[in-house]
């Protein structure tokens, strides 16, 4: 079965993200749909549409066995476990698991938007990201470098 390389953003404000982001990649190691993990170094970025502390941040590079909908499950059931109760859009939260990219696929489903809507506007997405592969396509856009300087003037540093 052929694998399909897909990132995920990890976001988190409240408590202790770090011990979650944890739980994250563990959770996908152990996942039997995920054939690998990487994660790019974590990021502290300043609330973007949002309010409360600043957030931690990193993304996570799966091979999935699965299809982008069972994707989005399993991230949403993992928030879920983690204590993630959603609220109002951009609330504060423990963690945030978001599906940013599964492989070359566009999907716009009620429940799923892939690639992640606004990933190419994101410093906090488009650095760990490139981190992870300097090559990326966002499909639709082309390569997610062409975006990072366009956000420059957002605040995200290393941790």
């Amino acid at each position: 079965m052929n694998t399909t390389p897909s990132y995920l953003g990890l976001g988190g404000n409240l408590g202790h993200p770090m011990a979650l982001f944890d739980e994250v990649v563990d959770h996908f190691r152990a996942h039997p749909l995920v054939n690998a993990v990487k994660e790019s170094s974590r990021f502290e970025s300043v609330p973007v549409d949002a309010s409360g502390p600043n957030y931690v941040n990193s993304v996570l590079e799966i091979q999935w066995l699965g299809s982008a909908e069972q994707l989005l499950q399993s991230c949403m059931a993992l928030e879920s476990k983690l204590g993630r109760v959603r609220t109002t859009r951009n609330a504060p939260r423990p963690i945030d698991v978001d599906v940013l990219l599964v492989g070359h696929q566009i999907v716009n489903t009620s429940q799923l938007t892939v690639p992640h809507p606004r990933m190419h506007l994101r410093r906090f997405v488009l650095e760990p990201l490139l981190q992870l592969n300097p090559d990326v396509l966002i499909p639709g856009l082309g390569p997610a470098k062409h975006y990072l300087p366009a956000t420059l003037d957002q605040i995200v540093t290393v941790i």
